[in-house]
């Protein structure tokens, strides 16, 4: 299950990176090594990384799967574009008005584009990752590789990245709920509704491999988006937001007067306030925890960086437009997370909220497949059930999608609230998927280029970018313990106050 430590299927130069692979003369001179090196010994279905194009290597594990009734690693690169697009254009753009509404316009745009920067960077240098080390399947093996192949690290990424996926999952069933309950108005509990949507998205998690996720994870895309844009034209539209001067007393703000929009933070922000608000934005930038199983399920992995640009650029400009657009004319009084429940007329709301049911559904699946995938390749590797269709392949791929829609389930009606849901994840999970693991990738990554002590020969530009990568590493330190901190405070304070009902409860959580 683990990285097997006693494999030396490669060059001694290759595996000491610590060591062999420094050059000071190299590093004076500013030259890049002849090859990318690797940082550890390879991993599955490599017996030779020799060669100087990590392509090949690449190209010899699609050729493995040849033949085979279920091939794995057939993506192109505008069919990971669309898995990233399903993942990264969710409903989580709707919880952007209220992050602005508390860290004020202009902080809350530059956190924006800083987020967007930072994923960016490291996304990039995930990808480097995996174009040295192209037997990589996802995170799991990159957490064991990156802290020395030690087996408890990889038991460690792995629990991080089931409870993450599943906490993912958890939002989605508790969306569902949400959704249901807003079209009814209520009309059956909101256990029973959570229980249909988690029913649903366990029956659209079956399919087996990300080529033919990719063709719903375009559909669910193109849906939010047409949802987000309805909702930004009907709250600019309509007359009044939800709750104009009705003199009503929510979460502290008193309903009354024409929607306050402020540049900067308000008077009384509090510290959890504002570090929720900017955990909800990192969030729904933050999902690098998937990427490298998207690495491993493409055709040629050369082509990554286009898909990642393509959807960069696309979040920058809808989370900065839909967020503001929404905050300017709803205020910081009218606010709701996500935003459609602050649009005032029924049916407006109805039909942008609508149009979000795929990718409710989807994102959701998205990360169970993600789940599932990692459990079923370590149980049946190198066994035909992997690869063809088997009964007892077929029966577990079932089994393990079932069992992680359960936990789901109960962990949203354990914690059966939005935007705390989505600080919680943040703080949590994001400090080392989003920011403390690549960090560490890219000075491995390094040191096996140049050995120890590189740095203390490096030209200004490397250490710019070695700093660079520190920082990141700082940031999400930062976001484990400060971040999970102020999330935890506020569920306790949101409790306290009754913005929220108890656990397994029918109460409707509608809009």
């Amino acid at each position: 299950m683990a990285l097997n430590r006693t494999s030396r299927m490669v060059e001694e130069t290759s595996l000491d990176g610590e060591a062999e692979y420094g050059n000071k003369s190299a590093i004076e001179s500013h030259d890049r090594p002849s090859k990318m090196r690797r940082i550890a010994p390879p991993l599955y279905g490599i017996s030779d990384t020799s060669s100087e194009d990590v392509s090949v290597d690449a190209k010899k594990l699609v050729e493995l799967e040849a033949g085979n009734a279920i091939q794995y690693r057939t993506c192109s690169w505008p069919k990971t574009a669309a898995l990233l697009f399903s993942e990264y254009i969710c409903l989580a753009i709707m919880s952007f008005p209220s992050s602005y509404s508390i860290l004020g316009l202009v902080p809350g745009l530059i956190f924006t584009i800083l987020i967007a920067a930072i994923v960016l960077y490291t996304s990039l240098v995930i990808w480097e990752f995996c174009l040295r080390h192209p037997e990589v399947r996802d995170v799991c093996d990159i957490g064991q590789m990156l802290f020395w192949n030690k087996t408890w690290a990889w038991y460690f990424t792995a629990a991080m990245f089931l409870l993450n996926n599943t906490f993912i999952q958890a939002l989605h069933v508790l969306i569902g709920a949400k959704y249901l309950n807003t079209m009814t108005n209520g009309a059956v509990c909101t256990v029973a509704f959570s229980a249909i949507t988690t029913i649903i998205c366990f029956i659209c998690s079956l399919p087996r491999t990300f080529s033919t996720l990719a063709k719903l994870a375009t559909a669910s895309a193109f849906f939010t988006f047409i949802s987000v844009i309805l909702a930004t034209i009907f709250s600019a539209i309509e007359p009044h937001p939800l709750g104009y001067n009705s003199g009503k007393t929510v979460g502290g703000v008193v309903q009354s007067g024409e929607p306050i929009v402020l540049a900067i933070p308000g008077q009384g922000t509090t510290f959890v306030a504002g570090m929720s608000a900017f955990l909800n934005i990192s969030y729904t930038f933050i999902g690098q925890i998937t990427i490298p199983s998207f690495i491993a399920e493409m055709r040629e992995p050369r082509d990554f960086p286009k898909a990642l640009w393509a959807v960069t650029i696309c979040e920058i400009v809808v989370f900065g437009l839909v967020g503001s657009i929404v905050y300017a004319y709803t205020g910081n009084q009218y606010m709701t997370s996500p935003a459609f429940g602050s649009i005032g007329n029924e049916v407006y709301k109805k039909v942008s909220f609508s149009f979000m049911i795929p990718t409710l559904i989807f994102l959701g699946v998205l990360y169970a497949s993600v789940s599932a995938r990692f459990v079923f390749f370590r149980i049946f590797e190198g066994s035909r059930h992997k690869s063809s269709h088997t009964f007892v392949g077929w029966a577990s791929w079932t089994a393990i999608l079932a069992a992680t829609w359960v936990m789901a389930f109960v962990i949203a009606e354990v914690i059966p609230f939005f935007s705390d849901l989505l600080a919680l994840m943040s703080s949590l999970f994001d400090s080392f998927f989003g920011f403390i693991f690549w960090g560490v990738a890219y000075i491995r990554m390094r040191n096996a280029d140049y050995g120890r002590g590189w740095w203390k020969h490096a030209k200004a530009r490397d250490l710019i970018t070695l700093v660079i990568n520190l920082v990141i590493i700082a940031i999400g330190i930062f976001f484990l313990t400060v971040g999970t901190y102020a999330s935890v405070d506020s569920i306790i304070l949101n409790y306290e106050s009754g913005l929220v009902g108890g656990v397994f409860t029918c109460k409707s959580n509608g809009l």
